[in-house]
């Protein structure tokens, strides 16, 4: 199913909700938060298939690194600024969205089952912090629904960061 005709406004509203209860818990470490909200995300979105999140080191304020995710391996655990997706959204600032890959020339390919990918950031006074970072086997399948509940999601995280 294209991403435009997708409607999941109702169930992205039940999902934020959820995400907030995890981002509250003070039981747990951060990282434990992250990896619930890949898991909610990845279990609760059918065209979700690969979760993660690439945090900005801070020895190397220009290089994003792997944190908690849920999905295939990827052998892109460092991203610098500009390169592939990723990199280019940091570079950017602004939200990704690809709905077909195989059309980017300066798309990092994790693996051959990914046909789109979206990447929103995550602010903290003003900088990127980090990126929420989402693989979808499906083509065209993000719309401004995603968009819109991933940019909340993401400015909530950034509480955490």
């Amino acid at each position: 199913m294209k991403g435009q005709n997708r409607d999941d406004g109702n169930n992205f509203e039940k999902i934020l909700l959820d995400c907030k209860k995890i981002l509250k818990d003070s039981t747990k470490s951060k990282e434990q938060k992250l990896s619930e909200i890949c898991r909610l995300l990845a279990s609760r979105v059918e065209h979700y298939d690969w979760v993660g999140f690439y945090l900005v080191d801070p020895n190397h304020p220009r290089e994003l690194v792997l944190g908690p995710h849920v999905g295939e391996p990827t052998e892109h655990v460092r991203i610098p600024f500009g390169r592939g997706i990723c990199g280019q959204a940091a570079e950017s600032g602004k939200t990704f969205v690809v709905q077909d890959v195989s059309k980017e020339t300066n798309y990092l390919s994790c693996s051959p089952k990914v046909k789109s990918e979206i990447v929103v950031h995550i602010f903290k006074n003003d900088k990127i912090v980090g990126e929420l970072d989402i693989d979808s086997h499906e083509l065209e399948p993000f719309t401004t629904n995603d968009e819109k509940f991933l940019e909340e999601l993401c400015h909530e995280i950034s509480t955490i960061l």
